[in-house]
């Protein structure tokens, strides 16, 4: 019966501390995963920012070329 008890209490141990290796490698994998999704974040919003950026520089050079053919044309 001594043996028994032991052996369960022994799995049990065995257990415990096969739970919290996975955790940890949970936690780890989550990490990861939090750092992977806020560097495409990152990325993400500076290539948006490029585009925008790079839209309202056409925008006003368009702008300003209708406006200067515009000119000519009233001349």
């Amino acid at each position: 019966m001594k043996k028994v008890v032991l052996s369960l209490a022994a799995i049990a141990m065995m257990t415990v501390v096969s739970c919290k290796d996975a955790n940890q490698e949970a936690e780890a994998t989550t990490e990861d995963a939090i750092e992977a999704v806020e560097e495409t974040a990152t990325e993400a919003v500076e290539a948006v920012e490029e585009t925008a950026t790079e839209a309202v520089e056409a925008t006003e050079e368009a702008a300003t070329e209708a406006t200067e053919a515009t000119e000519e044309a009233a001349q």
